[in-house]
Order: structure tokens, then C-alpha cells, then sequence
């Protein structure tokens, strides 16, 4: 499986992100498009629930989404400080 990002743009400053875990971009595009003109809902990663008609949705871009594991980066980070050598 493989993440991807699905961002619906309302206009230039609002939009509301969604990520999927399905095979494919091919397999991601036939999903958002058997989801137009209806209403879907989902919760994000913050467990705030979202319900949307895609019918009032100008732009929905998809792409594949490699997530950073931010507490392992943190940890380097702190490494490297800690750990220098003159």
C-alpha cells in the first residue's frame, strides 16, 4: 500500500487535505473520481471530521506522499548538536 495526498481547493486559500492508503495513483484517481459530485467524509490525522460535496470543489490534486518520520529527525538533530567534534 501506498500513501497518497488529496488536496480539494475551494479557491486560492481554502482547502481541506486528505490522505489514502491504496496500490496505486492509477487506483487513487478512480477513487476520487467515483467520489464527484457527492458528498464523502472523513477524519484527519488531528480527529477532526470533515464532510465536503466534491460538487463545490474547483481543484483536487493528488500525489504520492512519502512521510518523514519527525520524531527520528528530532533525535538526529539533538545527536548532532550533542555530538560534535572540533
Amino acid at each position: 500500500m501506498k500513501e497518497f495526498k488529496v488536496t480539494y481547493f475551494f479557491d486560492q486559500e481554502h482547502y481541506v487535505r486528505r490522505f489514502i492508503f491504496i496500490e496505486s495513483q492509477e487506483a487513487a484517481e478512480k477513487l476520487i473520481q467515483s467520489e464527484r459530485d457527492q458528498y464523502i467524509s472523513f477524519t484527519d490525522s488531528r480527529g477532526i471530521y470533515h464532510e465536503l460535496n466534491t460538487n463545490k470543489v474547483r481543484i483536487i490534486q493528488i500525489s504520492e506522499y512519502h512521510r518523514v518520520d519527525k520524531s527520528k529527525k528530532a533525535k538526529e538533530a539533538s545527536f548532532d548538536e550533542n555530538n560534535f567534534y572540533s
